[in-house]
């Protein structure tokens, strides 16, 4: 099932789907009656990435663990390990884990790579490590364990953090955009297909992004409309040709379906 870009720094990116709720317009978008719109039941679907080229594999984010799912009651439909597993992931061997933010959903399985870099943006720890991590508002979007556990990789040298932009190999660049948290990262791609943009959780949904609604956990309102806006002058520019919403239920549908095998309609490939 899977294959490979032949040319080093010409990556395929394959979007997993691991998880799934349902909920009400009013709890995903910020303030919604301010709209005048009925609420209505909407979708979140849950997803993790790879990227891989001929030479490197970059997993982004983790999804979350069990125990985090279970508390939230979401609903798991493919163990993440076994979802690495089905897409030749060597986890012993350390590949590098960026981290778009430290939310629950995105960093609860870091522990299957023990051995690998992670990396985040320094405003994204800072924040968590900080002063007002606590605070119920932003607290409830995490596990104390997990962000311990990005403490542990900066005691063992396995922690590496950027300011506003990182390239972290040849046609894979890291942009900080904030909004949703400090540090709220999005991933650039380099693929045959075009660039894409990992928007992770700068844009949920892509209606979201394209009314410009911000989502309801918010860390810096002005900055998730900057991070929009920038997100467009990407898309208008050409630097950016498939952009990929971090858990808008229509994402898989948008790119080409993994056919058979343990990730069948739930992955699909960019290359």
């Amino acid at each position: 099932m899977w294959t490979v870009a032949m040319s080093p720094g010409e990556y395929q990116v394959t979007i997993v789907k691991y998880g799934t709720r349902q909920t009400t317009r009013g709890d995903v978008y910020l303030n919604y009656h301010l709209y005048g719109e009925p609420d209505g039941p909407i979708g979140m679907d849950y997803f993790f990435w790879v990227v891989r080229d001929a030479e490197r594999t970059i997993v982004v984010d983790t999804g979350f663990s069990a125990a985090g799912g279970a508390r939230r009651r979401r609903t798991t439909l493919l163990d993440p390990a076994a979802a690495f597993d089905a897409l030749g992931v060597d986890r012993a061997a350390g590949p590098p884990v960026v981290v778009t933010h430290a939310h629950y959903d995105h960093i609860g399985n870091l522990g299957l790579f023990p051995a690998s870099p992670l990396i985040v943006a320094a405003a994204e720890y800072d924040f968590w490590t900080g002063p007002y991590a606590r605070r119920t508002l932003l607290h409830h979007s995490v596990e104390d364990e997990e962000i311990d556990g990005l403490r542990g990789a900066d005691r063992d040298g396995r922690l590496r953090t950027f300011d506003d932009q990182l390239d972290l190999a040849p046609g894979v660049r890291l942009i900080r955009v904030g909004g949703h948290t400090p540090g709220q990262s999005v991933v650039l791609v380099n693929t045959g297909a075009g660039p894409v943009l990992l928007a992770s959780d700068a844009v949920h949904y892509y209606e979201e992004y394209e009314r410009s609604m911000p989502f309801s956990q918010v860390s810096g309102l002005v900055d998730m409309y900057a991070a929009f806006e920038r997100i467009r002058a990407m898309v208008a520019s050409g630097q950016v040709r498939h952009l990929v919403a971090g858990h808008d239920p229509g994402t898989l549908a948008r790119f080409t379906p993994v056919p058979d095998g343990p990730l069948a309609g739930l992955a699909a490939t960019i290359a």
